[in-house]
């Protein structure tokens, strides 16, 4: 039996009304909960499904039936909300999903006909106070998932027709139980979701771990805490939800974290029962870290992958170390590949959906550049695809540049290209009150820290910040290289024909 649903039954037995989830409105007690989900999983195991879709709105409900699909063993297939409908048809189609969980209805609709699928028939139940339709689909494409899938999930990334990756039941738990004991969670404990569930991290860090400790997961809907689609975030309601919800942990992207310590920083007092800001999904910065300690945040970056069932690393309150991802949690081995790749054992993917083919290596390649330390602390910097080679047949990894660029005061964000040139551009988003000639002297300050062949030999000066509204951010962070480089290849070119231009 899964650990999870063992973990709830125990609950269930010892301290029924001990609360287990929560919105605020609807309270589900380790009790209720348990007998909530084997209820659904029933009703679920009658349709003999091959593979179901979450189609719901961050909530108790969505807590329910996930745990319904555990228990009655079938593969979870949670659709992003912020996908577009394309995106979220291609989810369907491509693992193979023949049932169809959804508390919008005219949304659901939209998906399938996308998919090119109709609804053979649906059911409509309450589960924690919300509606919901159990939807069966007709139509559905038949789809090779590897044995002991309990989990398919998709990130967007930068394609348009995300890979599944299949997870088993295992390696999730093995996971929520590193980051409940990182975390150090236990009962009484309160850990409010900031991020969409069917984002695997918040599914594992913000439901499964709280519930292996005995703890409460606190599942508003995103709009309540400031989260508006995949870009628009209010800092102010996540704070009143923080304070609101007696928040012990959070778990936030670099861009929800800036937004919250800009807030602090006017003098708002910081939640006093938070205890655990893990920030993960891209690099979150030195510089940022620094000014969330200064306004009494706990925050501890971390590191991790979908296809490593989420969080590899992560700092903690025992071991820290600023501009480390934090050492390997207990359930993940970590090496470095003689190019400089990271590679992970333990907790991996069984394989990915529809792909006929072998069991994945034991040592999961992450496609991320990085190095560990005399103490075992794992620094990521930089993404492989996105190491550029320059003319002299230097290596060099962007993030790297743009790390000690941001390090500096007069630079808000930067974007190094340099393949096959004697040195690279940067494409460079001053601070608010920064004149060009200080984001010259900050260059020349960030090269000194460089050997010369990743220095910046030239910048031009973006003509607005990266951000995921103009697509040169993504949700999570990381700048759209092929789209910055998309609006300013041209004048970049241009730096290069300049014969003047000297390295800085």
């Amino acid at each position: 039996m899964s650990k999870i649903l063992e973990a709830v039954d125990l609950g269930a037995a010892s301290r029924p009304d001990d609360p287990a989830v929560t919105d605020g409105f609807t309270n589900l007690g380790y009790a209720a909960l348990a007998h909530g989900a084997s209820a659904l999983a029933r009703e679920l195991r009658e349709l003999r499904p091959t593979a179901v879709a979450l189609a719901l709105e961050n909530s108790p409900a969505w807590a329910v039936a996930d745990l319904a699909l555990l228990g009655a063993g079938l593969p979870a297939v949670p659709l992003p909300a912020f996908f577009t409908p394309i995106q979220q048809a291609h989810v369907l189609r491509d693992a193979g999903a023949d049932v169809l969980i959804a508390d919008d209805l005219e949304k659901a609709l939209v998906t399938m006909i996308a998919a090119g699928l109709s609804a053979e028939e649906h059911l409509e139940h309450t589960v924690a106070g919300r509606q919901i339709f159990l939807i069966r689909l007709a139509g559905a494409p038949k789809v090779a998932l590897p044995a002991g899938t309990a989990k398919v999930t998709y990130t967007s990334g930068t394609t348009g027709s995300p890979k599944g990756v299949c997870l088993g039941a295992d390696a999730m738990e093995r996971v929520a139980g590193s980051l409940a004991t990182a975390a150090r969670l236990r009962p009484g404990d309160r850990h409010l979701s900031a991020l969409p569930l069917p984002t695997l991290l918040e599914n594992v860090g913000g439901v499964y771990a709280p519930l292996l400790a005995g703890a409460c997961a606190v599942i508003p809907t995103l709009a309540s805490v400031g989260l508006q689609g995949a870009a628009c975030f209010d800092a102010g309601m996540l704070m009143t939800a923080l304070w609101a919800y007696e928040a012990g942990s959070v778990i936030l992207t670099p861009q929800m974290l800036q937004g919250l310590v800009a807030a602090l920083e006017t003098g708002l007092p910081t939640p006093k029962r938070l205890r655990f800001v893990a920030v993960g999904g891209a690099p979150a910065g030195i510089r940022l870290l620094e000014r969330a300690a200064r306004v009494g945040l706990p925050v501890f970056e971390g590191y991790g992958l979908s296809e490593c069932t989420s969080v590899v690393a992560l700092n903690t309150a025992d071991a820290t170390r600023r501009g480390s991802v934090g050492r390997p949690l207990p359930h993940a081995r970590v090496s470095i590949a003689p190019d400089g790749e990271i590679l992970v054992s333990g907790a991996t993917l069984l394989g990915y959906a529809g792909v006929n083919q072998r069991p994945p290596p034991p040592l999961c390649p992450t496609g991320d550049l990085g190095r560990i330390d005399a103490d075992g602390f794992l620094f990521v910097t930089g993404r492989k695809k996105n190491m550029f080679i320059t003319s002299f047949g230097r290596n060099v990894a962007p993030e790297w540049v743009e790390r000690e660029l941001t390090l500096q005061p007069a630079i808000a964000q930067a974007a190094v290209f340099g393949e096959g040139r004697p040195w690279s551009v940067a494409v460079i988003v001053p601070r608010g009150g920064f004149d060009p000639s200080a984001v010259a002297s900050a260059i020349a300050d960030a090269n000194s820290q460089l050997p010369d062949y990743a220095r910046v030999g030239a910048w031009l000066r973006s003509d607005g910040p990266f951000t995921p509204a103009n697509g040169q951010l993504t949700p999570n962070g990381r700048p759209r290289r092929d789209a910055i480089l998309a609006a300013y290849g041209r004048h970049i070119d241009q730096l290069y024909e300049e014969e003047t231009v000297g390295v800085l």
